[in-house]
Parts: structure tokens; sequence; C-alpha cells
């Protein structure tokens, strides 16, 4: 049961790298240097910023998934890191209704991504 864990985890430092991809691309896609325009200054660089430490953040989780697999797996420490990355996600993928319209198919597609996260971290927590 343990490679059925370690998959589990390599999965979710892949899905992980996919949003450190994906938000490195927010400025091209959302069209940021124009869209951004509109807000104060302030606001503007916070928008960035959070984006650049989310990207910060999501490298550490991607790293620590391939890096210490065996160790997320197998301590109380590392459960306890894939219980709180299941957390993170599955309060994303929660954040999604009430922030964007679950009626539109790219948000509802963004809410089953959120929960594959969620998925990928929190099933080794319950593989004996």
């Amino acid at each position: 049961m343990a490679e059925l864990s370690n998959a589990f985890i390599i999965a979710g430092g892949v899905f992980t790298s996919g949003l450190v991809i994906f938000h490195c691309l927010f400025w091209r896609i959302f069209h940021w240097p124009t869209s951004l325009r509109c807000l104060n200054s302030i606001d503007r660089a916070t928008m960035q910023v959070m984006n650049l430490a989310i990207i910060a953040i999501f490298i550490i989780i991607a790293y620590i998934s391939f890096a210490h697999t065996a160790e997320l797996a197998n301590t109380r420490l590392g459960k306890s890191l894939l219980a709180a990355f299941s957390l993170l996600w599955l309060f994303r993928a929660a954040l999604q209704a009430p922030f964007y319209s679950l009626g539109h198919p790219a948000s509802a597609a963004l809410a089953a991504t959120f929960l594959c996260g969620a998925f990928f971290y929190g099933a080794p927590l319950f593989i004996q």
C-alpha cells in the first residue's frame, strides 16, 4: 500500500506543479498589464504580489511532494502536511461557489480540479 500512497503524493506534486505554471501565466491569460490598470497602485501591486507568493508556496508544496514522498506518507508530521495540503484544496474548491458562478463550465471545472487536489493529498491519509 506504500506504493499507492506514494503515487497519490506524486500525483499531488504534479497537480501542484501544474498550478505553478497556470499561476505564472496569469499575466498573459488575464491580460494583467491592461486589466489591472483600472486598480489603484496598491491594489494592482497586491494582486501581483499575492500571485507571486502563491507561486512560491506551490513550488514548496510540489518540492516537498517529490523530495519527501516517503516522509509525507509515513510520519506524523508528513501526515499533518498531507492533511493541510488536502484541506487547502478543499477550501479552494469551496471558495469557487461564492466567488465564481459554478454555472459557468470553466468555473465548475476549476472546482472539480481543486477537489482532485484534495483527493490526491487526502487519499494517503486513509491508506494503511
